[in-house]
């Protein structure tokens, strides 16, 4: 065992430098700067040590994740697919396409099988239960296209509220994205979980989606994927999501 891995702890600028933050030397100026937290407090003293198991490191802000068997992934989900890990009547469904991993992944959050798009999976339990938790309003981006040519005060509206059969929604965000002859193309945004509710909020002010896809979960972007395909959260991406629900 070397010094820097004594049972009191390792030093902080090596944790950061396995982390991939940076060089240790830059590690080392991060600290001198102030950039970094160990704890909920600014840590200024280079010979820090911290237990890496345990630690909530931050970086300006960012949480560092030091656990490197928490995995991340954002998923193209295609129409069709399940949001479920098995399915009883055999249909395709989310679980289909990790099954030849290791970890036990689970999805945040559901998408319904016509409604394509970003889905994260991950083995971070904390995580996932904040993301989908209503009071930590994690924002969910949506196109969708809709039936008919939409009103200019159709935003106003619905960012005002909608009363549904199950209590009101109101959106975060709305903007018309492109019309054609008899169709809309629109973005969503909101922090809403209830089943459908894009959906139904859309028909229930007159225009049924004819094709809906998410796409971005906070700062997490789709992007142009092949359906069906993952990819691996980048370092920043898993720091905003934690930056979004407090952690």
């Amino acid at each position: 065992m070397t010094s820097e891995e004594a049972p009191e702890g390792v030093r902080l600028q090596k944790v950061l430098a396995k982390a991939g933050i940076a060089s240790r030397r830059a590690a080392e100026e991060l600290i001198a700067q102030g950039r970094v937290s160990v704890d909920g407090r600014t840590v200024r003293e280079q010979g820090h040590r911290v237990d890496p198991d345990n630690a909530v490191i931050h970086v300006d802000g960012t949480r560092v994740i030091l656990r490197e068997d928490l995995v991340h992934l954002a998923f193209n989900k295609p129409k069709g697919v399940h949001s479920t890990m098995t399915d009883e009547q055999g249909r395709p469904c989310v679980g289909d396409y990790v099954r030849h991993r290791a970890e036990r992944l689970f999805h945040v959050g559901r998408l319904d099988a016509e409604t394509e798009g970003l889905l994260l999976l991950t083995n971070d339990g904390d995580l996932a239960h904040r993301l989908m938790h209503p009071s930590y309003h994690v924002p969910k981006t949506y196109l969708a296209e809709v039936d008919g040519l939409v009103p200019r005060g159709l935003g106003k509206e619905l960012r005002a509220g909608v009363e549904l059969d199950d209590g009101p929604v109101k959106v975060d965000a709305f903007r018309v994205k492109d019309m054609q002859a008899g169709k809309t193309l629109v973005e969503v945004v909101l922090h809403e979980g209830r089943k459908h509710i894009v959906r139904r909020l859309l028909a229930e002010v007159g225009f049924p989606v004819r094709k809906l896809v998410r796409t971005a979960i906070a700062d997490v972007q789709l992007g142009n994927p092949k359906p069906g395909t993952m990819r691996r959260l980048t370092r920043d991406e898993v720091g905003s999501l934690y930056r979004a629900v407090g952690l």
